[in-house]
């Protein structure tokens, strides 16, 4: 028989906790006292207190909370994905040689903000046993340890609104004797915030503008910074299904380069591809950024593919010079060096630049500091809003690029139109180059896109030449976002269409049927208002013919022998979007229970 105990208050208006008692025998005494200023949580040996500022507490037990971005991961946890979950033992630490050790001083007291702050920012728990639990505490912690780091490491209960089945499962791994005491806190606030995102984003992906202010302004009143917010939002889209498939399977990659040392080309290159999909899916780079600095590796490239860092350095280096009779001002073939260091770098997600950039930052600060001419600061400042007019175009163009109804509004328009103006200043057409010319080249660029990134092109010559207006631009751009979404909503009806209802649809009577059945359940929804056109069905027919020759006929072939020049050759051909059908691939292989690995093999030494 177990029993439980549960106590359920509110700290104030932000914190909101849960003190469970549980254990398998019948009988469980009362094993708290409360004032107006502390709950005190008691056993032999152990006390936890939950005040109106922190915690303290002392005996045996720890900490555990779910695993988000801002959660220091160690290697050891992080390439173990059945391991979801932060554990923490009062009075323990790691050694030199990685060896977790134990001490008698497990006292200790918390604030809230840094308890959110360190672990996850919407909920964390604290435990201690007693029982059949004594001795010295190392003893103590060790047992605790072994009774239950297993099941607190990868438990999946641990956001149940309802610690029971969690309490349950904890108990089948203690003896019958013994006690757990569990306190779960919550950051009501910050929860608030998580299920207004997590509503929008699960309707949305890409959040409207005018949501994303009713956000910023729920955020104001509940007075969240602009950290807890980020870690906030990158935690709900890392757990929306296709994100995280994306994120694991890049972290997966990163795991088995750092395990041997370095990144080879086609490893480089399947990060590069997972980097690419994440822009289309809007995951935040923070994120990767994080899984990149926990996984540093060498790229197994000549030293000449580095060359751009070494020319970078020498111009900033140049601009640090003592001797004031040398000019180090920064002049236009020096900018143009580091914009293209800058892109290279962003292409081999080589974060050395940035951190060139940074030390060298620090250093002018402390040269200014020191009373060094005011030159300094200035080419300096010259670089760095270079530099910001780079990540504004970059990003405004990979978004347009390679993510669905991204609107580029008649400010951003213009913003590209200044960058341009300014890097076009520097050298003839480098806007053209820096921005347009890899992108172009990109294999997983979709159709869509191309058509968006084309108009984009020609529209900011056209506006510089005086033949088109901003506002012309972006109406032709919200024309191809309108025409996408309509393909999409065609394309996925008339395949649910035939997947359910069609064994044929070659004849041109069955494709006629198809197309009044497809018009009249997207007007029944309210999707579209006049016919589909006919051109649109007809692509729309064609590419689903192409999918299933590919899935039924080529792809069996192409997994059984492993020939990837039959599947290049497809993908070059075929007109269909990488991306797509990628996902295809995966879901071939899951539905098929195929080794994924087999799948990596088959995609390795593509570039881009």
């Amino acid at each position: 028989m177990n029993t439980e105990l549960r106590l359920h208050g509110h700290i104030d208006d932000k914190i909101e906790f849960f003190a469970t008692a549980a254990n398998r025998r019948a009988e469980l005494h009362h094993f708290y006292q409360a004032n107006e200023n502390q709950f005190r949580f008691f056993a032999p040996g152990n006390e936890f207190l939950i005040t109106t500022s922190g915690i303290r507490h002392q005996g045996n037990g720890g900490s555990f909370c779910e695993y988000m971005f801002g959660v220091d991961q160690p290697l050891s946890d992080l390439a173990k994905k059945e391991i979801r979950n932060r554990l923490t033992l009062f009075g323990t630490s790691y050694n030199q040689e990685g060896q977790l050790t134990f001490s008698k001083k497990t006292d200790g007291k918390q604030d809230y903000e840094k308890i959110f702050f360190e672990g996850n920012a919407v909920r964390n728990n604290f435990f201690f046993l007693s029982g059949n639990i004594s001795g010295i505490l190392e003893k103590q912690q060790e047992l605790c340890l072994k009774l239950l780091g297993k099941g607190l490491k990868r438990t999946t209960r641990i956001n149940d609104d309802d610690d029971a089945s969690m309490v349950e499962e904890l108990l089948e791994q203690l003896p019958h004797d013994c006690t757990l005491y569990m306190f779960r806190l919550i950051h009501k606030p910050h929860r608030r915030y998580q299920e207004a995102f997590e509503s929008l984003y699960s309707q949305h992906r890409s959040i409207p503008d005018d949501k994303f202010v009713e956000l910023q302004t729920l955020a104001s009143e509940l007075n969240i910074d602009q950290y807890q917010q980020e870690r906030i939002r990158i935690d709900v889209m890392y757990k929306h299904p296709d994100n995280n498939l994306i994120v694991n399977e890049y972290k997966k990659v990163l795991i088995d380069c750092n395990q041997q040392g370095y990144a080879d080309k086609q490893q480089n290159a399947r990060l590069t591809r997972l980097k690419t999909l994440s822009v289309r899916n809007k995951i935040p780079s923070a994120l990767f950024y994080t899984l990149d600095d926990m996984l540093k590796i060498d790229q197994q490239e000549d030293q000449a593919d580095h060359d751009y860092v070494s020319k970078a350095r020498e111009i900033l280096e140049g601009l640090l010079l003592d001797n004031q009779q040398i000019d180090t001002s920064i002049n236009n073939q020096d900018m143009i060096q580091l914009l293209k260091a800058k892109n290279q770098a962003n292409q081999n997600r080589d974060h050395s630049f940035e951190e060139l950039l940074l030390d060298t930052g620090k250093t002018c600060d402390e040269k200014i500091r020191d009373g060094a001419d005011l030159s300094l600061l200035e080419n300096f400042s010259y670089i760095i809003t270079f530099f910001d007019r780079y990540d504004s175009a970059s990003t405004h163009i990979g978004q347009l690029a390679f993510m669905e109804n991204f609107d580029l509004t008649e400010e951003l328009v213009r913003s590209l139109l200044g960058n341009q103006e300014a890097f076009n200043e520097l050298q003839p057409d480098l806007f053209e180059e820096i921005f347009f010319r890899d992108i172009i080249q990109n294999n997983y660029l979709g159709r869509f896109g191309r058509l968006k990134i084309n108009c984009l092109r020609k529209g900011l010559t056209d506006i510089g030449a005086g033949k088109l207006s901003v506002r012309e631009l972006v109406e032709q751009l919200k024309a191809i976002n309108t025409e996408e979404n309509l393909y999409m909503l065609v394309f996925n009806q008339a395949k649910d269409r035939i997947r359910n209802f069609y064994s044929g649809y070659n004849t041109n009577e069955e494709q006629s049927k198809l197309l009044d059945e497809v018009n009249s359940e997207l007007r029944s929804k309210g999707e579209i208002e006049e016919e589909v056109p006919l051109q649109m069905f007809r692509d729309v027919v064609l590419n689903i013919k192409k999918e299933a020759v590919y899935m039924h006929n080529l792809l069996p072939k192409i997994v059984f022998t492993q020939d990837r020049s039959l599947r290049d050759d497809f993908l070059e051909n075929s007109g269909l979007d990488r991306f797509y059908v990628e996902e295809l691939e995966r879901e071939y292989f899951v539905l098929n229970k195929l080794d994924p690995d087999d799948l990596i093999l088959l995609r390795a030494g593509n570039s881009n």
